[in-house]
This record gives structure tokens, C-alpha cells and sequence, in this order.
């Protein structure tokens, strides 16, 4: 690929975040009390299997297409926190830092990661930033009201 056509791609991507990330500013109505996910938090499992399955779905839908940092391993939808699932919430915060929001790689699904997870995961199930009603929406710290 030449260099013109990845900055192409590259400006197509930003503008597809730039995008998202405005959208989540709108009416959407996430929960602002949803508690961190990660290692020492009591977990629930269905915040752990959004973050699994929005995960996977970035994996096919987005990393995969615009080779946003390390490839996400697949994982099992289980709701259980474990090593994998925090090794892949890793992978995602650094390709999103490739696109622009400055995650911090600790592993942990706080507000600012649960941004970025309503952004990119599956919108059938985050709402995708506009449909508070969305079954992960509830589950998934974030910063908006």
C-alpha cells in the first residue's frame, strides 16, 4: 500500500472517531455509575461479557480494517475476567491511542476506556452512542450522562 493511499485511510479513520466521539455528546444516557472493570473490582458478569463481545467486535470490524495497533486475540464471551480479556482490553487501549483518545494502557475499563468500547464495539449492543436503550449501554462506565 502507498503511502498516500495509508494517509488516506488514516485521515478516513480519524474522521470516522472525530465523528463517533462528537456523537457521544449528544442525548445519549449512560450510566456515569457504572463501576470500573478490571482486576480487583467485584465484576459484574455482564459488564465483562459487553466488554468481551465489543471487543471482538472491534477486532472484526474496525482493527482489522484499519490496522489501529496489535491485533486483538478472540475471546469467549463467558462474562469472566481473566487474564485474556484484560490482555485484550491492553491491545485495544493502544490502537486507540494509534486513533487519537491518549488511553491509558492499565488494562482496566474505566470511563474513558468505556468511551471508546460504546464507540467501537457493537452497536446492536453498546447503542453505538445513540441508543441509551442498547442492552451494554447500562454496563459500561463512561463519562456521559
Amino acid at each position: 500500500m502507498s503511502a498516500k493511499s495509508r494517509i488516506a485511510q488514516s485521515m478516513a479513520a480519524a474522521t470516522v472517531l472525530c465523528t463517533a466521539l462528537v456523537g457521544l455528546g449528544g442525548t445519549a444516557q449512560a450510566s456515569t455509575g457504572a463501576p470500573t472493570i478490571g482486576d480487583g473490582y467485584a465484576n459484574n458478569t455482564h459488564a465483562v461479557w459487553c466488554v468481551q463481545e465489543s471487543l471482538n467486535y472491534f477486532q472484526t470490524y474496525w482493527n482489522q480494517q484499519y490496522k489501529w495497533g496489535p491485533a486483538i486475540p478472540t475471546l469467549a464471551q463467558d462474562g469472566v475476567w481473566g487474564a485474556k480479556t484484560k490482555q485484550a482490553v491492553m491491545y485495544f487501549q493502544q490502537a486507540m491511542n494509534h486513533a487519537g483518545p491518549n488511553l491509558d494502557v492499565d488494562g482496566y475499563v474505566g470511563q474513558q476506556t468505556g468511551n471508546s468500547i460504546v464507540a467501537f464495539g457493537d452497536p446492536y449492543y453498546t447503542g453505538g452512542a445513540t441508543n441509551s436503550g442498547a442492552y451494554c449501554f447500562q454496563y459500561l462506565p463512561t463519562l456521559y450522562n
